[in-house]
């Protein structure tokens, strides 16, 4: 049986839209629509798909910063939602941690490395400050910083190493699970894989999971364990990594690795072009009924307008399509 960490079940998250001076609801943006996964301890799980997916929601979900309009976030089998704030201070919030894609304005620029380091130790625990910087020269050693930059500023740093500053501080409290959004995009090419091989020792050495928020399929492959990829508020496909990117089941998965400029696998139909999705998404206060992905679908049927596809599981797969086989 696998070690599941954190499972969603059914998330579902609008937004209402509101006009007027009384602010009275016209309609609802359906930012995630029914996402169920399960991140298993020590792994990492990827969600992937463009910009309005719903990827970032789900994180702040999980992060706590949103609200979920219904569904439930379950962490180590007990749901959040009937957590005590008491219990969400001392039993969730400490695990669960966060790295942003900007390692610049994540972090206050008139503090010391050591202070940004620090600060979650000064917070929830009753370290002294002696401790709690022999703790933060402990955490920027593991992540290739020397500690004589522990009284430097932000701005003294390159943006590869601000980033592992800001994976040090997400590992202050010994999180189980961190969540990267778009940990590399923001860095020179030269410094991403850097940055992903420091993530993945630092996983093996302390069993961490990983949520990863990433556009980038390159990224993606090599970081992950298992893929879920979404569009407009749903997944469409998931599966573990690389059985889904040698043998992708969903058309838009198809065109998201064709558009990332991986091959795809050489038996495939559109192995030799590539995939150029025509139009935009639509929106998501009026999603097309029947499969969501119908209208910019080269592959879509009469059914495909009409009825909404269930998830099949295909394998090591699951995937949302009325014509994935």
């Amino acid at each position: 049986m696998p070690d599941v960490l954190l499972e969603t079940r059914d998330l579902i998250k609008h937004y209402p839209v509101t006009r007027g001076f009384l602010q009275r609801t016209i309609g609802w943006v359906r930012a995630i629509d029914g996402v169920s996964f399960t991140i298993e301890r020590g792994k990492t799980l990827s969600l992937v798909g463009e910009s309005g997916a719903g990827k970032t929601t789900i994180a702040k979900a999980i992060l706590l910063l949103e609200q979920l309009t219904s569904g439930s976030i379950l962490f180590e089998g007990k749901d959040l939602y009937k957590f005590t704030n008491t219990q969400l201070r001392t039993e969730y919030k400490p695990k669960v941690q966060s790295v942003q894609q900007n390692p610049w304005s994540s972090m206050n620029p008139r503090m010391r490395v050591r202070d940004i380091v620090g600060e979650p130790l000064i917070v929830n625990t009753k370290l002294s400050k002696k401790e709690v910087y022999a703790k933060v020269a402990e955490l920027l050693g593991k992540v290739g910083i020397a500690s004589e930059g522990m009284v430097r500023y932000p701005h003294e740093f390159s943006g590869g190493q601000r980033q592992r500053i800001a994976v040090a501080r997400a590992l202050a409290l010994n999180p189980n699970l961190v969540v990267l959004d778009e940990p590399v995009s923001a860095l020179d090419v030269s410094i991403r894989a850097q940055i992903m091989n420091l993530l993945k020792d630092l996983q093996a050495e302390h069993n961490l999971s990983y949520l990863v928020i990433a556009h980038n399929l390159a990224t993606v492959r090599y970081m992950s364990h298992s893929v879920a990829i979404m569009y407009l508020g749903q997944l469409v496909e998931s599966g573990e990594a690389e059985a889904l990117f040698e043998r992708p089941l969903h058309p838009y998965t198809r065109a998201l690795i064709s558009a990332s400029q991986l091959t795809l696998p050489e038996d495939s139909d559109q192995s030799s072009k590539q995939i150029i999705l025509t139009g935009e998404m639509p929106s998501p206060v009026n999603p097309p009924p029947g499969c969501r992905f119908h209208t910019r679908c080269a592959e879509a049927q009469d059914t495909c307008a009409k009825e909404v596809p269930v998830m099949h599981v295909v394998g090591t797969q699951q995937v949302r399509c009325h014509n994935y086989d």
